[in-house]
């Protein structure tokens, strides 16, 4: 190895000094410095300019070829002494769940486009970290105004209006008559006399008592604001509480789908919701008697008995039962598709109902039977009478 360290560092140097070829005119015109190194350079230059090309290439190829058996011997003990790899033991698969213990924040940060509203931009400080937040902002509130403000004023009239939407079909239906307008609920559009007008303003004061008490209310010192506290403490506005906590829970059902983050989340949402479509609809009493000057109540299949809403339920649960909702995994269309369970409903029926012979074996194909005949309409029409006959036969021969 020694030799081979040296051969080495012999073909390094010629590599890279080029000792054993001629200067170049700009290194002769350079010079050396000293005296002592003119020396060495003419004796080298000597040397070289005396040896033959020959020999040369021969030494070099020679350095070459050692130095690469050398490196070859070095690898193959190497690899010879070197410990063998230790055995991978496969790792057991680990399930990775959601942390619901606290909610993480920015539901919706990744998304360029408003949940609510896809064709405009998401509102910057809507991130969905909040109950409720779709990114629903059109005019630009959230810039200029307070987020947990609004937020607040939305539960409160949430509330209200789920509280209305109740109150006026059945105002409507059980009041006394010298209470309403008309057979109408009293209101700004409907007008109102005066027992009605002071009702409303005795119920409105007490409303607008109980928001002054609240509305710069320190929510973060309570059972729930603490519990809230530690769901939204990774939130940057959790140090506010949560929008309409006031406490109240008489029946302790804030925890009963889930005592965690998220399942307290999924109920305030559930609030909200419900609250946004009360507002809704309280609007469209208010409009449709405005506009029509009859009440809610008067001719509409939900507050009187009829057939009209029980063959709905009926035709929806029916439809539901042999057919399911399809929907592609890019989410590109919607449709309604037979299951297998409601092709195996439907031939049960059609054998109930005389449509195949006795004994016949019902085809797996959907609307067909063992004969091959498809579904057709009049077939469970006459199905049905020949079964309403069979009946009235029966019970004219027990007579």
């Amino acid at each position: 190895m020694k030799f081979s360290a040296f051969s080495l560092g012999v073909a390094l140097a010629a590599s890279r000094t080029n000792a054993f070829m001629a200067p170049s005119p700009v290194a002769r015109s350079v010079g050396p410095m000293f005296s002592s190194e003119a020396k060495e350079e003419t004796a080298a230059t000597t040397t070289t300019d005396d040896a033959p090309a020959a020999d040369t290439k021969d030494f070099d190829k020679k350095v070459v070829e050692e130095t690469a058996a050398e490196l070859n011997v070095a690898a193959t003990a190497a690899a010879v002494n070197a410990p063998a790899p230790a055995p991978v033991t496969p790792q057991p698969y680990v399930l990775q769940t959601l942390d619901k213990s606290k909610i993480i924040p920015g539901r919706y940060a990744d998304e360029e486009f408003s949940v609510a509203l896809p064709f405009l931009k998401r509102p910057p400080k809507l991130d969905g970290t909040t109950a409720g937040d779709f990114g629903f902002d059109p005019f630009g509130f959230t810039e200029d105004l307070d987020v947990f403000t609004m937020q607040e004023a939305e539960i409160r009239h949430g509330r209200l209006a789920m509280l209305a939407i109740v109150g006026w079909p059945l105002s409507e239906l059980l009041a006394p008559s010298w209470m309403l307008q008309d057979g109408k609920a009293p209101s700004v559009l409907n007008g109102m006399n005066i027992p009605s007008a002071l009702a409303i303003v005795t119920f409105f004061g007490a409303v607008g008592f109980f928001e002054y008490q609240t509305a710069l209310r320190r929510n973060d010192n309570t059972a729930f604001g603490t519990m809230h506290r530690a769901d939204l403490v990774d939130c940057v506005d959790g140090k506010y509480g949560v929008a309409g906590d006031y406490g109240w829970d008489p029946l302790n059902l804030y925890s009963s789908i889930g005592d965690n983050a998220y399942a307290r989340k999924g109920l305030r949402e559930v609030e909200v919701s419900h609250g946004r479509m009360a507002m809704l609809g309280i609007t469209g009493f208010a409009l449709q008697e405005y506009v029509t000057g009859h009440p809610v109540v008067e001719n509409s299949m939900f507050f009187h008995p009829n057939f009209q809403l029980p063959a709905l339920v009926a035709a929806y649960y029916t439809f539901g039962f042999f057919f399911e909702f399809d929907e592609d995994t890019e989410g590109t269309f919607y449709r309604f598709r037979s299951s297998s369970e409601g092709r195996a409903r439907w031939e049960n029926l059609q054998m109930g109902l005389g449509m195949t012979s006795s004994g016949a074996t019902p085809s797996p194909r959907a609307g067909t039977s063992s004969s091959g005949a498809g579904f057709d309409p009049s077939k469970v029409l006459d199905g049905v009478k020949n079964t309403y006959k069979n009946l009235e036969k029966t019970f004219v021969n027990k007579d």
